[in-house]
């Protein structure tokens, strides 16, 4: 399996992880980092009024393509503030 951190509102892959305990760490660290520093800054020209929704996807990667398993919306990253959508441990 290997988990993945995309961001949903700009269709950006991020980092890759081998376990979701690992996963799961990268999305605290990014929740403690300000909105509008990298890598939180939205690449869009009207970032200031976007943000970041992270999103933890789960693949199969045991065959020649990818197989999603689970995708669950994690985190969200804006002016407004960060706002956790899921429980930050999994079943």
């Amino acid at each position: 399996m290997i988990f993945a951190i995309e961001d949903e509102h700009h269709c950006e892959l991020g980092a890759s992880f081998a376990t979701e305990r690992e996963a799961l760490a990268e999305l605290e660290r990014l929740a403690t980092l300000p909105w509008d520093a990298q890598p939180n800054q939205a690449p869009c020209t009207s970032w200031e009024d976007c943000g970041r929704r992270y999103v933890l996807v789960e693949y199969d990667d045991s065959g020649t393509r990818w197989r999603q398993i689970r995708y669950t919306e994690m985190l969200d990253i804006s002016a407004r503030g960060t706002h956790w959508l899921a429980p930050r441990t999994r079943a």
